[in-house]
């Protein structure tokens, strides 16, 4: 079971180099096996900063497989929140140890972006230090938008079968890129790494060690690459720290010890099972929670964490909440809560979580969500407008089925609502595909048009710099009687 503490919405792995190489290596292995893909981010304050205002960067890092701590200002946070990490895992230092690992258990590497030339001298580092050591290939694509798929570029990637694919491209294009893309390529482990190619290929220094333990490796960055770099830093510290003082404010109840958690054994009802919680939630009592989750798992992935007896849950059980959801959904199922206390539910809006986990009002409203679980909606003609509902998640995973749908009405009639009252989650897959469907419809003469958006989903597509290009609308019924 994972162990993670919660910083500013982005869930946090409490790990060594010698437990985040281990995992790599399981996540390798099942990747051969079974042909499931893992994401891992190795997390810095810029990540989490830009985390805030991008809903869709903020979801892939809570889905991670493996989030790192890549810098020192969350090895200080976690301190001040209760929870002392096992160490700091940057980039720098994981990338040579898995090379290591590679050369050693016969995995290979792909190593992809960085700046012509850069990733081809770190590929030749990295074997030199490391014989025997397996590059499936390089490639430094040139600059484009994210949105517009590199075909030639998946297909290298696709062909040379590599077990681990380093990506290059700076946050958050990396990150966004592999969600993209994973699935696709079916390497078993992605990592963003950022600048960690060039580092390998000495285009830019590492700190000195002493100034990495003091946490000054940032400074030390700075001067190297000042006109890069100093707004990014700056920004970081004014967003960073104001934020983290609110989010240790109210859970600064967090420090002291806990008795053992009082929790009810599991009830399981119609193929769920509930989990009550009483009292306190924290880093203490978390493992015993932990232990009870992994036996509810042998039966159902469908739970239910019901908090209506709750009192605290601090850094590291929201934490281990959200990793818990994230399995919950790689096995099938789904995690609810149910019966959030208003102190609680305050916290989880702090950190942006009421819009990660289904919140249910009590654990009978919880159960009927399970047992309704949405069905695809056919398509609604309107006119001359063909509706169609949009899945609760328009990401990688659903966007082939839903272009599909979707070219088959543009075939019939050019004129096409998409309703996105369901959707949660917009990934860049789903805005490739909505560029792709709008440029269908205008071709046969017809228009898209785009209803009922979140405001997270608002806010992904402004910041694809979308809203000037796709026809949004605040509901299905204003779509379709704006007249054309």
């Amino acid at each position: 079971m994972r162990k993670v503490v919660l910083i500013l919405g982005v869930p946090v792995d409490d790990l060594n180099m010698a437990e985040a190489l281990a995992r790599l290596d399981d996540f390798i292995v099942t990747g051969r096996s079974t042909g499931r893909v893992h994401q891992v981010a190795t997390v810095n304050a810029d990540f989490v900063v830009r985390s805030l205002d991008d809903p869709e960067l903020r979801r892939i890092l809570q889905e991670a497989d493996m989030a790192t701590p890549d810098g020192m200002p969350l090895v200080w946070g976690a301190r001040l929140l209760g929870v002392h990490l096992e160490g700091r895992v940057t980039g720098a230092d994981l990338v040579p140890a898995l090379a290591a690992l590679a050369a050693q258990k016969g995995y290979s590497l792909y190593l992809l972006g960085a700046a012509p030339g850069i990733a081809q001298r770190a590929a030749d580092i990295l074997v030199s230090r490391n014989p025997g050591l397996k590059i499936a290939g390089v490639y430094s694509p040139p600059y484009h938008s994210l949105l517009d798929v590199d075909e030639a570029m998946l297909a290298a990637v696709k062909a040379a079968q590599p077990d681990v694919l380093l990506v290059a491209f700076g946050n958050p294009k990396q990150e966004k890129w592999i969600g993209m893309h994973a699935r696709r390529l079916g390497v078993p482990v992605s990592i963003g790494v950022g600048g960690t190619l060039d580092m390998i290929a000495g285009l830019t220094r590492r700190a000195p060690l002493w100034m990495q333990r003091a946490g000054l490796e940032w400074l030390y960055r700075l001067l190297q690459e000042p006109r890069r770099l100093w707004r990014r830093y700056v920004t970081d510290l004014l967003r960073f720290g104001p934020f983290f003082l609110r989010q240790w404010w109210v859970m600064r109840r967090g420090g002291g010890p806990s008795p053992v958690l009082p929790l009810s054994a599991p009830l399981l009802v119609q193929g769920t099972a509930i989990l009550s919680v009483r009292g306190r939630l924290d880093v203490h009592n978390w493992p015993a929670f932990a232990a009870t989750v992994e036996e509810v798992w042998a039966q159902t992935p469908y739970l239910i964490v019901n908090l209506a007896e709750a009192a605290f849950l601090d850094s590291t059980a929201m934490g281990g909440l959200v990793a818990l959801s994230k399995h919950a959904r790689d096995l099938g199922g789904a995690l609810r809560l149910a019966a959030v206390p208003p102190a609680i539910a305050r916290v989880l809006a702090l950190m942006r979580l009421d819009r990660f986990f289904e919140v249910c009002q009590d654990v009978e409203s919880a159960l009927a969500a399970h047992r309704a679980a949405p069905e695809p909606a056919p398509p609604m003609q309107q006119g001359k407008w063909t509706v169609i509902r949009m899945p609760q998640r328009l990401d990688a995973a659903t966007e082939p089925e839903m272009m599909a749908q979707c070219s088959a009405a543009l075939a019939a009639s050019p004129h096409l609502v998409l309703d996105f009252t369901p959707t949660f989650f917009l990934a860049s897959a789903g805005l490739a595909a909505l560029v792709k469907l709008s440029r269908q419809a205008r071709e046969k003469g017809g228009e898209l048009r785009i209803a009922g958006c979140s405001a997270d989903c608002l806010r992904v597509i402004k910041l694809a710099r979308l809203d000037g290009v796709l026809a949004l609308f605040a509901d299905v019924r204003a779509a379709i009687a704006r007249a054309q």
